[in-house]
């Protein structure tokens, strides 16, 4: 495992071990405890704790200054909205797809099988025809907001494994 993969999955254990929404941390005590420079820190939060990934982080700089991590927590239709319209939109590539799904299924949104089966459908290797990679995200995007809304649309009692009221 990366060292990136291992700061993330500590920051997202210790907001689980904690329960909190937000957590603060300080950005040279988490160099230490890794033994890494504070700009690894710095790329961990930049790119695994983004609103993309359903986190807002802040910071405050100076004396026992911190970093703010706060985990989005949206209602169902509110979460849908932002899922249709703003993160997929009318083009989305294939990694940020892969993102999106796996995201949802770690917030249990959806579960693995359906994240597993929504990166296959909206992968390079399914939309391999000849076609301008432009086109392929607009069928990509297209084909990942019709999942999402049969998703949505599932009776909650079918998985017990998942919330469907928090797609």
């Amino acid at each position: 495992m990366r060292l990136s993969d291992t700061i993330e999955q500590f920051i997202k254990d210790l907001m689980q071990q904690e329960q909190q929404a937000e957590i603060d941390l300080k950005r040279n005590e988490l160099a230490e405890y890794f033994h890494c420079a504070p700009s690894q820190i710095n790329y961990v939060l930049s790119t695994r704790f983004t609103p993309d990934h359903g986190y807002v982080t802040s910071s405050q700089r100076g004396g026992g200054g911190y970093i703010r991590i706060v985990r989005i927590v949206r209602s169902a239709p509110e979460q849908l909205n932002y899922l249709l319209n703003e993160r997929v939109g009318d083009s989305i590539s294939a990694g940020e797809a892969q993102i999106l799904c796996r995201q949802l299924a770690e917030r249990k949104a959806i579960t693995a099988k359906d994240a597993q089966l929504m990166i296959a459908a909206t992968s390079p290797a399914a939309l391999s025809a000849p076609a301008p990679e432009a086109v392929k995200n607009v069928m990509r995007a297209r084909i990942l907001r019709s999942m999402l809304l049969c998703v949505a649309q599932r009776p909650a009692e079918a998985s017990s494994e998942v919330n469907h009221h928090e797609v």
